[in-house]
């Protein structure tokens, strides 16, 4: 597994088409052992809508990986506290690209002072959410168009900054 640095960037509207189509192609192709077709593309469906994709994700904390023209990933943090989204392009699984962003992603939570970060996480992720310190929760069942997708919510406590002076 390749690990090194890779760069991160605010989310740009103009990066919409770029990640729709890497939220989807992340969906298709590395969930097909967990989930069905009918749940894949209901699943994907979410970011159909162009316009009301860009502005989930400009509503949160978004990160995203974009190394020349590809776009590696993207992870998005909702109220501080809470990982909506992380996409890895199916090119780059395994390369360190979801370690990249989680890191990132944790450590701006932390600083902004949350004390744990919850996700909502698909059977596919779960071995990689366990093995960053989530812990399970329990197991959610969500109604996407005419298709159920199971998932488990996840939470990690975060230890608590230590600034100059607060000792």
């Amino acid at each position: 597994m390749s690990r090194f640095a890779y760069p991160l960037r605010p989310f740009l509207p103009a990066d919409t088409i770029e990640l729709r189509e890497l939220f989807a192609a992340s969906i298709e192709e590395l969930t097909a052992d967990d989930y069905t077709e009918d749940q894949r593309v209901a699943w994907a469906s979410g970011a159909e809508d162009g316009a009301a994709f860009a502005k989930r994700l400009g509503a949160m904390t978004t990160l995203v990986v974009q190394v020349d023209d590809a776009y590696l990933g993207f992870a998005s943090l909702k109220d501080n506290t809470s990982v909506d989204m992380l996409y890895v392009h199916p090119n780059f699984a395994a390369e360190g690209v979801g370690t990249a962003l989680m890191d990132a992603i944790e450590t701006i939570a932390k600083a902004r002072g949350a004390e744990a970060v919850t996700a909502d996480v698909s059977d596919t992720a779960l071995p990689f959410f366990e093995a960053r310190g989530y812990a399970q929760l329990h197991r959610n069942l969500i109604a996407r168009d005419d298709a159920w997708l199971a998932n488990t919510y996840m939470k990690k406590p975060l230890a608590p900054v230590v600034r100059a002076g607060d000792a």
